[in-house]
């Protein structure tokens, strides 16, 4: 009996114990109204607005600070799609501090393969480096020079989704590596077409177009780096290369600008030479017509009534002056 009292008391106190320590900790935090969340400071790199992020966190004003799980608002702001990486501190004893660094665009994505304006289109999204599809409500003037990836046909685009395609991921890889190389004053690339499985055609802000094999993007850069190296050595300009092969690569260089000057240039149409006819031979030939005397002159007289000169040879007179009088 003495030890069943014994447990009895022990287990009286750790209850005793137990609910007060826990009637102590909810008035003096769970229930003390210092501790209300009266603060909210969200800080954001990017466009996303304060009422979206607060939605999004399901996190309001007046609740204990106690009682927020910090966790939990950290996982569903990270499901936005322009969020990156995302910090959730509570500050004792009102204030919770919310930091989100936003997902930069590299590129624009679209499934068609002809596009003029990518901001006024519906099938155009844009993409962060992780390949995550965004949609943004608020279009910088910064994203209208971003390049631009086409002809992505083998998944659907849905804002927030991670794409999957080989050839568009392989797209991003080489967008990354130019920026990060010496290539990127020299190569500054504008559109690549996915189109095709099993190579992408690039275009630089030159207009040269590059093609790229799927697989090995380092070596190619490489390969690439030579032909500009040469170009620069003898002041051309690349118009086509294929870097597919290893070997004997296709290559193209632009015309100089003198000679596409001097080919859509129409020649200049030179003068027509006219000939003069000497007047004292058309006058002999008329003079031996007319039987001997001169133009205008009285015929001799005859028994024979004088007959005048015939039609042609009036209109030869008459030619015969006015070059005279043009010379």
């Amino acid at each position: 009996m003495g030890v069943l009292w014994k447990m009895v008391l022990v287990a009286g106190l750790c209850t005793g114990g137990y609910v007060g320590v826990r009637e102590a900790a909810a008035r003096l935090f769970f229930a003390n109204p210092d501790y209300q969340v009266k603060t909210i400071e969200l800080q954001t790199d990017g466009t996303l607005q304060r009422e979206e992020m607060l939605k999004t966190a399901d996190l309001h004003e007046g609740e204990n600070i106690f009682s927020v799980n910090l966790a939990q608002i950290r996982d569903r702001l990270q499901q936005l799609p322009q969020a990156d990486e995302v910090e959730v501190v509570r500050k004792l004893p009102n204030e919770i501090d919310i930091r989100i660094v936003e997902r930069r665009p590299v590129a624009w994505i679209t499934s068609e393969t002809d596009i003029t304006d990518p901001f006024a289109s519906d099938a155009a999204f844009l993409v962060g480096r992780r390949g995550v599809l965004m949609k943004q409500k608020k279009l910088l003037p910064e994203y209208l020079g971003l390049p631009l990836i086409l002809g992505c046909k083998t998944e659907s685009l849905e804002q927030g989704k991670v794409i999957e395609s080989p050839e568009a991921q392989t797209a991003l890889e080489l967008l990354r590596l130019t920026e990060s190389s010496l290539l990127q004053t020299r190569f500054q690339i504008r559109e690549i077409d996915i189109s095709k499985s099993y190579y992408l055609l690039v275009t630089d802000k030159n207009h040269s177009r590059v093609m790229f094999a799927l697989n090995d993007l380092e070596d190619q850069l490489r390969r690439l780096q030579v032909f500009l190296d040469y170009c620069d050595k003898t002041k051309q300009e690349l118009e086509t290369v294929n870097l597919v092969p290893q070997r004997n690569i296709p290559v193209t260089f632009t015309s100089p600008a003198a000679s596409v000057i001097n080919d859509t240039i129409a020649p200049a149409v030179e003068p027509r030479i006219m000939k003069a006819i000497p007047v004292h031979t058309l006058e002999a030939r008329v003079r031996q017509d007319s039987g001997g005397h001169e133009p205008g002159a009285p015929a001799p007289k005859s028994r024979a009534a004088s007959t005048p000169a015939p039609k042609a040879i009036r209109n030869q007179q008459k030619k015969a002056h006015k070059n005279n009088g043009e010379q």
